[in-house]
């Protein structure tokens, strides 16, 4: 019986819109002054988290999916289903659209196509998002992209911190300068460009674009999902449901004190992104601070919180 959190050590991930925000509000000892991403709870073959601590220290996430799925309630599938990132965009990212399932698997080889939410965790004054287009038919999406019609073409929304969106494949899509987001997304890293703004790698070249594969893959026209953010209290944890879909379910908790008797349902992913606290284990204490990220393994039945923190948590929908 494996009865205890697992901890995972952040990859992190060089990019062309990068900054040092992971370092600044995270403490995290980031390897490039374009730090974009962190990969913060990831099975995935470009970016597997090792585990930290207990019996599969030094272990990947993914070597823990293949030889330990009593870990994960005996879920079913190639690889871990799910991949929870922090972003720092210090410049504009790519606008971009990710495919479905079955696009993935036919076109790409991969298990997963990509659909994805975003919980912002701090934006600068007037920061704003790319979500969705204008485009009423397929026609008239090509005819903006061929013409370079981005102005017109592209849906753009102010964020603040503490917004929410949920962005299903096929959803045209850019994180704007100066945000930082926790994204929770499919075990995916397809991604294809739609515009980039003319800007050039590292090579001197502009940077590839995908259209084709695009033009195929996004949802026309666009349609907001629905969301409802509904609360419950349980003790001293407001739990805050912000997404629940097909892939996943994602929660915004924030603890004030203590809650006991907690449940796994089955497994859950958490992440700290404020303040500080224990997970409580049959007695023993797991202390945990901002920028943590864990595992409550199927195996536990039930843990205790105590502390004052913010927590983004998810679960994995993929067998439900």
């Amino acid at each position: 019986m494996y009865n205890e959190p697992i901890f995972l050590q952040p990859e992190f991930k060089e990019r062309l819109w990068g900054g040092t925000q992971l370092k600044e509000i995270f403490d995290y000892a980031i390897p490039f002054e374009q730090t974009g991403e962190a990969w913060c709870i990831s099975g995935h073959h470009n970016g597997p988290n090792k585990i930290k601590n207990g019996p599969l220290e030094g272990q990947t996430l993914a070597e823990a999916w293949n030889d330990h799925r009593e870990l994960f309630a005996n879920e079913e599938g190639e690889e871990f289903p799910l991949l929870v990132k922090i972003l720092d965009s210090k410049k504009d990212l790519s606008v971009q659209v990710h495919p479905d399932d079955t696009y993935a698997r036919y076109v790409e080889g991969e298990n997963y196509g990509k659909t994805e939410c975003w919980y912002v965790i701090d934006s600068e004054d007037d920061a704003e998002i790319i979500f969705g287009h204008h485009a009423a038919n397929k026609q008239d999406l090509e005819g903006m992209v061929a013409n370079g019609e981005w102005e017109n073409l592209l849906r753009k929304i102010k964020v603040n911190a503490g917004d929410f969106f949920y962005v299903p494949s096929g959803t045209i899509h850019a994180i704007g300068a100066g945000i930082q987001i926790l994204e929770t997304q499919q075990s995916s890293d397809i991604t294809y460009r739609v515009y980039d703004y003319d800007r050039v790698g590292q090579d001197g070249q502009k940077r590839e674009l995908h259209l084709e594969k695009s033009l195929e893959v996004t949802n026309v026209p666009h349609q907001d999902p629905s969301l409802e953010r509904t609360q419950l209290y349980h003790e001293d944890l407001r739990k805050e449901k912000l997404v629940e879909e097909k892939y996943f379910s994602v929660y915004h908790w924030d603890l004030e004190g203590e809650c006991k008797g907690l449940l796994t349902d089955p497994y859950l992913l958490l992440s700290v992104i404020e303040g500080q606290g224990e997970v409580v284990i049959e007695g023993r204490s797991y202390p945990f601070k901002k920028g943590d990220h864990l595992i409550i393994p199927a195996t536990v039945d039930s843990f205790d919180l105590k502390g004052n923190a913010s927590l983004i948590v998810s679960t994995s929908n993929k067998d439900k």
